[in-house]
């Protein structure tokens, strides 16, 4: 998906950062009854209170695990092949699946516009909350059509710093009832005892190059005419476009090694060229050859069988 301006959703999420167990718990509960979230009952199924349960389904809108198909939400192939009960990885206990929830919430300028805005388009190193809050209702003024009230651009920056740092007394801890959102666990932020936060583009050594080859498929598929990305293309979102660099903040030496690694372990799909000194990325196949779920399902075969 691609930024645009009269297509955005700000503070759908009723505060609450994504949680552990939440995906799972609303996505089986959607295949168990496709109109869970317009039922009353839905309080009693997900076992949590009202703002909660509309937090889960704007959650699993926003991972696109579900989708609405008429008038009920279904789940999509990617939701089914995750969190399904024989899923691949339903309870999130392989850091691959945070890694792709992560990728899949940054790149949807759709329904997580102030998710895409900070990592593709918020590039401080170091900041405050503040800071970060100001940033974005400058984007919104200047680039948002529908104009947003600062409470509700107030809150998502809180639910975007919350979600991703680890806060000290919960670190380990992986019960759903942890303050902690699973995103957290991939240290993409951190915050001095000063309320001075960090994201900084560094080595990500826990994430894998499956997830990595699903991001640029995507980015592939979104310009099929193209037969190579320029790595800073990867690198360094223009605004509108997902930055698989900037997503993952990764430095640009880790990302060639990523890039590298992955054309050794899912060889026939891609090659790094150099032309008059510009690195680029090429696809071989022809781009409807080239499914992203075929990175993941190999990764998570893999995973399964303890390789």
């Amino acid at each position: 998906m691609q930024f645009n301006s009269e297509h955005t959703t700000f503070g759908r999420h009723e505060t609450f950062p994504l949680r552990f167990g939440w995906l799972t718990k609303g996505f089986q509960a959607v295949v168990q009854n496709t109109s869970i979230f317009n039922d009353e009952k839905a309080t009693v199924e997900l076992g949590v209170g009202k703002n909660m349960v509309n937090a889960i389904h704007y959650w699993l809108q926003a991972a696109r695990l579900i989708v609405l198909r008429g008038k009920t939400w279904q789940p999509t192939d990617l939701g089914t092949a995750l969190f399904s009960q024989d899923g691949w990885d339903p309870y999130l206990e392989d850091e691959a699946t945070i890694w792709l929830i992560h990728w899949l919430l940054a790149s949807n300028p759709v329904i997580a516009t102030a998710i895409f805005w900070f990592f593709n388009s918020f590039h401080k190193p170091e900041f405050t909350e503040a800071e970060v809050l100001a940033a974005l209702k400058s984007f919104v003024k200047t680039q948002v059509r529908l104009t947003k009230a600062d409470s509700t651009l107030k809150i998502d920056t809180n639910v975007i710093l919350r979600m991703y740092t680890p806060s000290a007394h919960n670190k380990g801890v992986l019960s759903e009832d942890a303050l902690d959102s699973p995103l957290s666990m991939l240290d993409l932020i951190q915050c001095s005892s000063n309320k001075i936060y960090h994201c900084k583009p560094d080595e990500r050594l826990s994430l894998p190059c499956s997830i990595l080859g699903f991001a640029v498929t995507a980015l592939f598929k979104q310009q099929p005419q193209q037969s190579g990305l320029p790595i800073q293309t990867l690198l360094h979102s223009d605004g509108y476009r997902a930055a698989p660099g900037a997503i993952f903040r990764l430095t640009e030496s880790y990302l060639l090694a990523q890039l590298e690694q992955l054309l050794v372990n899912y060889p026939g799909y891609y090659e790094l060229r150099e032309t008059a000194g510009i690195h680029q990325l090429y696809r071989i196949k022809a781009i409807e050859e080239i499914e992203a779920m075929d990175f993941l399902q190999q990764h998570y075969q893999e995973y399964l069988s303890g390789g």
